[in-house]
């Protein structure tokens, strides 16, 4: 593995029309500016990262919200608030899905994209990435109760203010764990937060069905060992005010020789 060539491909235009793959759907947070947004990222097909903000993404209207593979076209340009390269700001409206990237196809896309080192990938100025981690332990974490209900409070606030322009949205409702990996890359150990939607959503899905102690059993069986052992590569972002600071994104199961092994 090495790191992706900045002459690979031709870059994202900064702005105008642009078409790309969704790699990227974190779990809604809140932003002083834009209120509740999902932090998304994507790929062109020239093997080049965007990120695309602000994406309020439960107000997208049905035919807009996008799943992870979903080829999206839109309108973007360069944020004045946020150097990093690869941020575009979103023109809501111009948000178009022209169907799902082929899985014959997925592979090809990432595998060449994946890197050994963030610290190499900050140092070239760029601030998305692929690695593929050795992952020593996967953590189920407890919020503290008074943390908990801050969150709370702060979502059903951002839902209030985002029904005067968009409608109306039930407030989010923040998940009571976190979830992390203890995991090893060239740079060294590394411990982050896994942000991944998904992740998240199976644990809601998963407590309507088991009990709080059957579901955290099996998080862990299915995030600590189940993926990990079938090849997972994690989709890493630097953090917009703390550039050194890399967050674990969103995962992507696949395989280190031959295809995606699963459609996550």
């Amino acid at each position: 593995m090495t790191s992706a060539p900045t002459s690979q491909g031709s870059p994202s235009p900064s702005s105008g029309a642009d078409e790309a793959i969704i790699i990227v759907k974190a779990a809604p947070q809140l932003s002083g500016k834009h209120g509740e947004t999902v932090c998304t990222a994507a790929v062109t097909r020239s093997r080049q990262w965007v990120r695309l903000y602000p994406i309020a993404f439960r107000t997208l209207q049905d035919a807009q919200q996008f799943s992870r593979w979903d080829v999206v076209r839109y309108t973007a340009q360069r944020p004045r608030d946020d150097k990093r390269i690869e941020s575009r700001r979103l023109d809501h409206q111009s948000l178009t899905i022209g169907g799902s990237l082929p899985q014959r196809e997925r592979y090809g896309l990432i595998a060449p994209m994946v890197v050994e080192s963030l610290e190499e990938e900050r140092a070239q100025g760029r601030s998305l990435a692929f690695i593929r981690p050795k992952i020593t332990r996967f953590i189920v974490e407890k919020k503290p109760v008074a943390e908990l209900e801050e969150e709370r409070q702060k979502f059903q606030l951002a839902a209030k203010q985002t029904d005067l322009f968009l409608g109306p949205i039930i407030p989010y409702a923040p998940c009571p764990y976190r979830f992390k990996y203890d995991y090893e890359i060239k740079d060294g150990k590394r411990t982050g937060t896994c942000q991944d939607w998904e992740t998240e959503a199976t644990f809601f899905n998963w407590q309507r069905q088991y009990s709080e102690e059957e579901t955290i059993k099996k998080m862990k069986a299915r995030w600590g060992e189940e993926m990990p052992s079938k090849g997972l590569l994690f989709a890493m972002g630097t953090h917009s005010q703390y550039p050194d600071t890399w967050l674990i994104n969103g995962l992507v199961q696949m395989a280190e020789f031959g295809q995606l092994s699963l459609d996550l």
